[in-house]
């Protein structure tokens, strides 16, 4: 029994590890903690915080890393850039590169860092997504800001039509699938 509840759940983290939640969190002020207002965004599991202070990486850094990456290849369950990267396996990759362990799942960043409402986000924040189901309001996919302005943009491993690294607009899809953003680096 223990068996078939454990190969369950493993199932149910590698189906939520990469899709994209529309509930986005509110801030008083870029400088400020926040603490979302939407108790609708939901984890598929509660765990201890990866992240328990900010990082003292460089933001230019880690953004020109990870563009480094554009045209790798979307492979489901990898973080592998040689065989294909999916969208949280792209994200250990670069904080790996940083000496950074990361969570492996994309629903394992729900409650990591701080929350930040989206016209406060710097290139550097991560963005998350439901899946493809957003009714949910669970993490599905997730990618890193790299600009911002009137339409922030954010590169991530994408799958479907859009297949391997690359980068879009915060608009249409992504919107309706918008979780939050989250800040992890100082």
């Amino acid at each position: 029994m223990i068996r078939i509840l454990s190969v369950i759940i493993f199932i149910a983290l590698l189906l939520t590890s990469c899709s994209s939640s529309k509930k986005s969190a509110k801030s008083v002020s870029p400088d400020k903690s926040v603490i979302p207002k939407n108790t609708a965004i939901r984890s598929a599991t509660k765990r201890a915080k990866t992240f328990t202070a900010l990082l003292k990486i460089d933001r230019k850094e880690f953004v020109t890393y990870a563009k480094t990456f554009l045209g790798t290849t979307y492979k489901y369950g990898s973080a592998i850039p040689a065989n294909g990267l999916d969208c949280s396996g792209f994200i250990t990759v670069v904080f790996n590169h940083f000496n950074v362990k990361a969570p492996r799942t994309s629903v394992s960043f729900t409650d990591e860092g701080t929350a930040i409402d989206i016209e406060y986000a710097k290139p550097g924040d991560i963005i998350l997504f439901t899946g493809s189901d957003n009714s949910t309001g669970i993490v599905g996919h997730m990618g890193i800001i790299i600009s911002i302005g009137d339409a922030p943009q954010f590169i991530h491993s994408a799958s479907g039509k859009s297949i391997g690294v690359i980068i879009n607009t915060f608009s249409g899809y992504y919107k309706t699938h918008f979780v939050k953003v989250i800040r992890i680096l100082e």
